[in-house]
């Protein structure tokens, strides 16, 4: 899992954290930063949770100050959901599950 989120002028992502199915685990400690976070997740069976906001990852582990000029940095470009915490919140949890399936009739 990725995640990225602005201080309102600059632009932070970071990664990756190995999470375990089923497990509740804390990734940014103290007092939310912004209101809106992106995330960007897989599995190891191949499933991706993403989205539209572009934002810099590379294979291993980082922290990438800025979103912009990705590829002539050095750095892949990967697509994050977008998620709305509250004006006010502090604190937040994402839960990543997999769809369900859609019935046939």
């Amino acid at each position: 899992m990725a995640l990225a989120y602005t201080d309102g002028r600059n632009w932070l992502s970071e990664g990756w954290w190995n999470l375990h199915a089923s497990a509740c685990e804390t990734l940014l400690r103290g007092p939310l930063a912004a209101q809106y976070y992106y995330v960007y997740a897989m599995d190891e069976r191949g499933g991706e949770w993403k989205g539209k906001a572009f934002m810099c990852t590379r294979d291993h582990e980082f922290r990438i100050d800025g979103r912009d000029d990705c590829f002539a940095r050095g750095f892949d470009r990967t697509g994050f959901f977008e998620i709305d915490t509250g004006r006010d919140a502090k604190n937040w949890t994402v839960q990543l599950t997999d769809p369900t399936p859609s019935s046939t009739q």
